[in-house]
């Protein structure tokens, strides 16, 4: 079976337009519905989801067995964080809150062993294949692992051309609450302002040869979306999923009840 990680970061570089979705109910089973529903990555929210890092792992292997790449958004980007995401199995790291070029060009070193990085080599770990890697064969596994920066704060957005051009980083992931908060117009996704934003984090994208990825839920943004350049979306998260189809089958009930 060809190990996900590494196809999706081929994929990635490809250009290819790949669709995901977060998981954030804590839940191993939820997470393996969203992988066998064909999703090409699922991403583990450890930053606002309700799982925690000691469910990590049981996360991972449910999300693996389905052929979908396994990512990781950490509590914070701090080293001990992602190199323990990396330790029990991620493809790849979703990492939040940087606002500089600087701050990126430093996360990336956590997720690559030495001489390419600076993440700890302990080889006996789910990330270095439980051992079956050998110290000159590290360089296999940083070169799959898939580097996603978010772009939330006008700060990141101003450096966003310098942070695409860093080696490492394979997306800049916009998230849209936050972004549209910082700028000043909180969820109001069809402002200019924020309209301009996402051009420009895309603009930076196709400039490096690097991926403009977001978070969207509403079906509707889809097609604009990819048409604006955006090739690495999320569909939606398994909250909303619940939450939406729940509320729809309660008034389709209500509604036929009133129709006898």
């Amino acid at each position: 079976m060809t190990n996900p990680a590494s196809a999706l970061r081929a994929r990635i570089r490809a250009g290819a337009p790949l669709f995901g979705v977060w998981a954030g109910l804590g839940s191993p089973l939820a997470a393996e519905l969203l992988g066998r529903a064909g999703f090409d990555w699922v991403v583990v929210d450890l930053e606002h989801g309700a799982a925690t890092e000691s469910e990590l792992l049981a996360h991972l292997t449910a999300i693996e067995v389905t052929g979908a790449a396994a990512l990781v958004r950490p509590q914070s980007g701090e080293r001990l964080r992602v190199g323990r995401a990396l330790d029990l199995g991620a493809a790849g790291i979703v990492v939040p809150r940087l606002d500089t070029a600087e701050q990126a060009r430093e996360a990336v070193t956590f997720l690559r062993y030495p001489p390419d990085g600076q993440r700890g080599v302990a080889l006996l770990t789910r990330g270095a294949r439980l051992g079956a890697v050998g110290h000159g064969e590290v360089a296999y596994v940083n070169r799959d692992i898939v580097g996603i920066v978010q772009i939330e704060t006008p700060s990141a957005l101003n450096e966003a051309d310098q942070i695409a051009a860093i080696d490492g980083v394979d997306v800049l992931f916009v998230g849209p609450a936050d972004l549209s908060h910082s700028l000043g117009v909180p969820g109001r996704f069809d402002d200019e302002t924020y309209l301009a934003a996402l051009r420009s984090v895309v603009d930076a994208c196709r400039a490096h040869h690097k991926a403009a990825g977001i978070l969207l839920y509403d079906p509707a943004s889809f097609g604009p979306h990819l048409e604006m350049g955006f090739t690495f979306v999320g569909l939606g998260a398994d909250l909303a999923f619940v939450a939406n189809g729940a509320k729809a089958a309660l008034a389709a009930a209500k509604s036929g009840s009133k129709a006898t």
